[in-house]
């Protein structure tokens, strides 16, 4: 009975230490460019509205995100305002991190920033790039 009691203290003790560990090797993981203040325009040239599946609402049509890259490309190309994009939540569906990643993707393809509304709150999406050492 007492090596069952001690074998449970010593699993405890290991769960608190790698616990703590965790805690201390996620402190501070955010860089200085994500703790910079937003500057949010005061007006968008694009809104976005997050629909189900990854989709998102643009001018009324539901578009997968290659189609939206489309959509918007053919916009820039047409010399139209295409420097700020804002996403906001659908009426039944919330703006996920699939929608985030694909308009993050679209606006470095596209050379525009991107903005997501969530809980009334306006934040910047930023992209950090990484170059590939030989």
């Amino acid at each position: 009975m007492r090596l069952f009691v001690r074998n449970r203290g010593m699993r405890l003790l290991a769960l608190v230490m790698l616990v703590l560990a965790l805690g201390a090797c996620a402190k501070g993981t955010r860089t200085d460019a994500a703790r910079a203040p937003v500057n949010v325009p005061p007006a968008f040239d694009v809104t976005l509205i997050a629909t189900k599946d990854g989709q998102f609402d643009y001018l009324d049509a539901p578009l997968t995100p290659q189609d939206l890259r489309a959509a918007l490309n053919y916009r820039k190309e047409q010399n139209l305002p295409m420097s700020t994009v804002l996403l906001k939540r659908g009426e039944k569906e919330k703006v996920k991190d699939v929608h985030i990643v694909a308009l993050a993707r679209i606006a470095v393809a596209l050379g525009f920033t991107a903005y997501v509304m969530e809980d009334g709150e306006i934040n910047e999406i930023r992209t950090t790039t990484t170059t590939k050492e030989e």
